[in-house]
C-alpha cells in the first residue's frame, strides 16, 4: 500500500493550519475593529464565502487565478520559476482557503464575546491597540480561538474538491488521503480504500483529542496565572 498520501495529508494540514491560524485571527481582529455595520457585513460576507460555496467552485477560482496561463500563475513561473497549479503548494493553498472561514468566524465570535468594558478600561490605562489585542482580546478568547484551530485543521485534513481542481490527484505529489480514497474506489480497490478511510478517521480523531487536551491545559494555566 502506498503510504505517501498519509505523509502528504499530514504535511498539508500542518502547514495550512499555521497559515490559517494567524490569518484567521488577524482577519477577525480587523473586522472586529470596523465600526461601520455596512462595511463589516460586506467584508464578513466575502471572508465567509468559501464556507458556503462548493469546494469545486473554490478550486475553479483558484485554478483560474493561479493557472500557468493566467497573469498571476505566469508571473510566478517567469520570475520565480515556480509552477503553483498542480503542485503540493496548490494543495496547501486549497486547504488554507477552504479552512480559513472556520478559523476566522470562530476567532471573531470569541472576540465579540469579550466584555467591551475590558477593552475600554485597557484604553483608559494607556495600553496600545496591539497590547489590547494580545493581552485582552486573545487572552480572553482562547477557547474560541483553539476551537477554530481544531476545526480548521480537521477541515484542511479532509479537503477534497478544491484540492482536486487546483492540485490534481498526482500520486506521490498531491494525492492526499481523501483523494487516495477516491482513486482506490474508482479503481475498484475497496480494501485499500477502507484502509485509507480508517487511517483518516484515526488521524482526525487523535488530532482533535490532542488539540483539545492542549487547549484545556493552556486555558487552565492562564486562569491560574490570572
Amino acid at each position: 500500500m502506498d503510504l505517501s498520501p498519509i505523509w502528504i495529508s499530514m504535511k498539508t494540514a500542518a502547514v495550512s493550519i499555521v497559515i490559517t491560524f494567524f490569518l484567521g485571527i488577524f482577519a477577525a481582529w480587523a473586522v472586529f475593529r470596523i465600526r461601520s455595520v455596512k462595511w463589516k457585513t460586506v467584508i464578513d460576507g466575502v471572508l465567509t464565502l468559501p464556507l458556503v460555496l462548493p469546494p469545486t467552485v473554490i478550486g475553479f477560482f483558484l485554478l483560474y487565478i493561479l493557472g500557468v496561463r493566467r497573469p498571476l500563475g505566469r508571473f510566478f513561473v517567469e520570475f520565480f520559476g515556480v509552477k503553483i497549479a498542480f503542485s503540493w503548494a496548490a494543495a496547501v493553498i486549497a486547504a488554507v482557503v477552504i479552512s480559513f472561514p472556520l478559523m476566522y468566524r470562530s476567532a471573531r465570535g470569541a472576540f465579540e464575546l469579550v466584555d467591551r468594558d475590558l477593552t475600554a478600561a485597557a484604553r483608559t490605562l494607556g495600553m496600545s491597540e496591539w497590547k489590547i489585542f494580545t493581552r485582552v482580546l486573545c487572552a480572553n478568547a482562547v477557547p474560541g480561538i483553539l476551537s477554530g484551530g481544531i476545526l480548521s485543521f480537521a477541515r484542511g485534513l479532509g479537503e477534497f474538491g478544491a484540492t482536486a481542481m487546483i492540485a490534481g490527484n498526482i500520486a506521490g505529489k498531491t494525492r492526499t488521503l481523501p483523494l487516495a480514497v477516491y482513486a482506490e474506489v474508482a479503481a475498484g480497490n475497496s480494501d485499500r480504500a477502507y484502509v485509507y478511510v480508517l487511517i483518516t478517521v484515526i488521524i482526525a480523531f487523535l488530532s482533535v483529542v490532542l488539540l483539545n487536551a492542549a487547549g484545556i491545559k493552556s486555558w487552565e494555566r492562564r486562569r491560574r496565572r490570572g
